[in-house]
């Protein structure tokens, strides 16, 4: 077998309850044996997937383009802040700052509200009633008083501003 045929191969050990596995072949056939594993092992994890909620990170970014943008010097928000709700623009440097530390380039997704005050120019307590508008939504988790965008958050953007968006910068 040649070097490069040899690297392409992936090699998964799957152990649950007294039963083992493993799974050899390029990562596409070793990924649907570990589903079929599963899915003859627990066949409740099949149905239980049906509501599961999760976040495809390739159509987060590309949903994205032109929107929000991360660089080496942090985080953006691209769309007119002048035709968003304080509450948009939140959601939006979170989602950034959310993507940022997905690609490497931000150790933490979390923000602070003194960086959302600089960033819209507001003040920190209209910052702050703003954030927990949005905690009670469940849009946003709290941490250590940083904040960081949940799933439900990503969901409802993905949904409904960023189209919006996108349709407003396609005109």
């Amino acid at each position: 077998m040649s070097e490069e045929r040899r690297k392409d191969k992936v090699s998964a050990n799957v152990k649950f309850g007294d039963v083992e596995q493993t799974f050899v072949g390029n990562a596409d056939d070793v990924w649907s044996l570990i589903n079929r594993f599963f899915s003859k092992t627990m066949p409740g994890l099949k149905i239980l997937n049906n509501i599961i909620l999760t976040v495809d990170l390739q159509r987060l970014i590309e949903d994205c383009k032109g929107i929000i943008a991360v660089t080496n010097e942090g985080i953006a928000v691209l769309a007119p802040k002048e035709q968003l709700t304080d509450n948009e623009a939140l959601m939006l440097y979170l989602l950034a700052a959310h993507l940022a530390q997905k690609s490497g380039l931000a150790e933490t997704a979390a923000l602070t509200k003194e960086a959302f005050a600089n960033s819209l120019g507001k003040s920190t307590k209209i910052i702050s009633t703003r954030l927990g508008e949005l905690a009670r939504k469940g849009y946003l988790t709290k941490r250590d008083g940083d904040y960081e965008i949940s799933t439900i958050g990503i969901k409802m953007l993905q949904n409904e501003l960023l189209p919006k968006l996108k349709a407003m910068t396609s005109v």
